[in-house]
């Protein structure tokens, strides 16, 4: 049997095998049903798309995976999950902020940093940082102490001090000479002293009149 307009072999194949259902001879009731009546001079306008063939007037059988009254519409299964879009069968189109093959993983761009977990918040994808890191990748360390004098939070609770500067927040100055008779070192290299003691170092005591 040679049947007009196939261009699949594989879809000849299934209708070939359909309609072997009716014509085999067995001892099972006669009479099955095939779920289409194949006409080979039936003429589908628009045409059948992707592999589908016309098997009556305006009428196509799709290839799996296409679905449509031209077969005009690929089909993922599962469905695209978060607004894709199915742009071939098994094959998704995601919306920023989703991935995977169905488009059932949150994704965030660039990732989230330092244990970060990214979700989706009002349908945007979002990473939800640890209560040490912040940033819109959890790229930035909180420091709760502050980091004062130009330093700046490295880590979390750690700050980089600038030079001339220590402590946990930057704020203990250092004076490379150390300042005697009880002066106190206020910024870098910088002694306020007690009177009645002056100089850089206060080692100049004042003479009282």
């Amino acid at each position: 049997m040679v049947v007009a307009g196939l261009s699949s072999p594989v879809l000849l194949a299934s209708l070939l095998a359909l309609v072997g259902v009716c014509s085999a001879r067995s001892d099972a009731p006669r009479g099955v049903a095939v779920g289409f009546v194949f006409d080979p001079k039936a003429k589908c306008e628009p045409p059948c798309e992707h592999g589908g063939v016309c098997i009556r007037n305006n009428t196509c059988f799709c290839s799996r995976g296409y679905e449509g009254e031209t077969c005009q519409y690929a089909n993922c299964y599962p469905k695209c999950k978060n607004g894709g879009a199915c742009l071939r069968p098994g094959k998704c189109r995601c919306r920023p902020g989703y991935g995977g093959r169905y488009c059932h993983k949150v994704t965030c761009d660039g990732g989230c940093w330092n244990g970060g977990d990214c979700i989706a918040v009002n349908g945007v994808a979002k990473c939800i940082c640890p209560s040490s890191w912040t940033g819109s990748k959890c790229q930035e360390a909180i420091c709760p102490q502050g980091c004062r004098n130009g330093g700046i939070c490295m880590a979390p609770g750690i700050c980089s001090c600038p030079e001339g500067w220590l402590g946990g927040a930057c704020h203990t100055a250092v004076c490379s000479k150390p300042c005697l008779n009880g002066g106190k070192c206020i910024s870098p290299d910088k002694c306020r002293c007690r009177p009645p003691f002056s100089g850089p170092q206060c080692e100049e005591r004042k003479k009282s009149h």
